[in-house]
């Protein structure tokens, strides 16, 4: 292990002397939360075949991100808690993004998959907790949103519901499984967590009325409650899923987000496959298929609109009665992300139209300044660009001309921490949000590995 780490230590000064400005910003090995011996395998042997060093160096620094800085782990107790970075909670979309990228290495190191099971195990468990709540705590203490207007307990961060939270959850489960063969994982607390997301998804269809869940806040941030006592602005019921807040936390305007509900369908199926394979449970695997089903013939009469430029294209957020808000946030799921995470296939016209739609200033959230330019939101506000959005748009994109570009810009934007950032000020990279936020790190290494094991060392050569 520790020639490994001197070997990731120092690959940056072999690239040549002009890589030697560019010291490891990652902590020092003994100050680490985790370390993988495959994770350090995949740092050395990539970094030394990229001949750009400061790539070379943010992908040293950002790939290990999570595992260097945000994993809790028990090997005892087999658990694994997972923060964001500047914040210490746990939430169920951001720790499952930010493990993700590590899975494809889990079959190669034990420890690594050991403790990816771990934080599959403490996902299961905080959906048995509440599974509306999308961030908790490591253990009951209490958060500095306990006066919100809904049913808080202490084990909760907070409690924001968003489709894609559990979402997220499933995702992981089926790419652990696909990528180690452990069927250890799934276990009754597996089963519960499957029944209890089940359970809340076809209550948030509100066939039955607007369901147990509401939220409010004491707050002059109108994004962070939710208007109408709590449940947000009524909805048609026709076979969608409310999810009151977006994968931002900001709250919806409209109920029925659209890129969720894709997500939603996504990982419900994929659910059913290991109910179905190891699990071997017929009937809850023919409940997530059907949910699926339904969800998915409701995408289609409800989530498609004309837009008199681009054509046909996929709302944001609809309601049911023919209202529909046509946007696109940076943070994912978006309708940017939705072949990456595998929802649409990325020659779907409609989400090619979409997509030319998304990376314009059509869409109220694309922002371009004489720095950068890329996809924001409201949950920083105007002019902001989040280098998550540009990481989704070369993942999305087949011209390498375009995934050079993406690329360009992300590594001379990062003010010199050799790192990504929540966003970006369009005009001036040294103004930032989050100096520490593991999931945009980590993802980052996930796409220029990917470009490198999919042949595209030839295409970062040229950066």
């Amino acid at each position: 292990m520790k020639s490994i780490l001197a070997i990731a230590a120092c690959l940056l000064i072999c690239q040549g002397s002009q890589a030697q400005e560019y010291k490891s910003n990652r902590p020092a090995p003994e100050k680490r939360c985790f370390s993988s011996e495959a994770v350090e395998r995949t740092i050395a042997e990539l970094s030394s075949k990229l001949t750009n060093p400061k790539l070379a160096w943010m992908f040293s620094n950002c790939f290990p991100n999570t595992i260097d800085t945000t994993v809790e782990y028990d090997e005892q107790a087999g658990d694994t808690f997972v923060i964001t970075g500047d914040i210490h909670a746990m939430w169920l979309r951001d720790s499952g993004a930010q493990v993700w990228p590590y899975l494809r290495l889990a079959g190669e190191d034990e420890h690594l998959r050991k403790m990816l099971a771990g934080v599959l195990m403490r996902q299961f468990r905080c959906i048995a907790i509440d599974p509306y709540a999308n961030a908790f705590n490591k253990g009951p203490s209490g958060s500095k949103w306990e006066s919100d207007i809904t049913q808080m307990n202490p084990w909760l961060h907070e409690r924001k519901w968003e489709v894609d939270s559990p979402c997220y959850v499933l995702r992981l489960a089926h790419g652990y499984w696909k990528a180690t063969g452990d069927t250890s994982v799934f276990g009754d607390e597996w089963l519960e967590a499957v029944r209890a997301i089940l359970r809340t998804f076809r209550e948030q269809q509100r066939y039955e009325g607007q369901g147990p869940y509401s939220f409010m806040r004491r707050t002059p941030r109108g994004k962070d409650t939710k208007s109408w006592g709590g449940f947000g602005a009524p909805v048609k019921p026709c076979g969608l899923i409310c999810s009151s807040f977006r994968p931002s936390d900001d709250a919806s305007v409209l109920e029925f987000l659209i890129p969720s509900n894709f997500f939603a369908v996504s990982t419900l199926r994929k659910a059913a496959e290991i109910l179905e394979g190891p699990c071997k449970q017929g009937k809850l695997a023919r409940e997530c298929r059907t949910l699926a089903d339904e969800v998915a013939g409701a995408l289609e009469e409800y989530a498609v609109v004309e837009h008199p430029k681009y054509g046909k294209i996929y709302a944001y957020e609809v309601d049911g009665f023919g209202s529909a808000i046509l946007m696109d946030d940076a943070n994912v799921p978006s309708l940017l992300a939705m072949p990456y995470l595998g929802c649409v296939s990325a020659n779907d016209p409609v989400w090619q139209n979409t997509r030319r739609f998304v990376l314009s200033t059509d869409n109220p959230c694309y922002f371009e300044g004489t720095a950068l330019k890329g996809v924001g939101g409201p949950h920083v506000g105007l002019g902001w660009v989040w280098p998550m959005s540009i990481i989704m748009q070369a993942f999305t994109s087949s011209d390498d001309a375009e995934i050079r570009d993406c690329i360009r810009t992300l590594i001379s934007t990062d003010a010199g921490t050799g790192f990504m950032h929540e966003a970006v000020w369009k005009d001036d990279p040294a103004k930032f949000t989050r100096s520490w936020f593991a999931w945009a790190n980590t993802l980052f290494g996930e796409l220029i590995l990917d470009l490198y094991q999919n042949g595209k060392l030839e295409l970062l050569g040229t950066i």
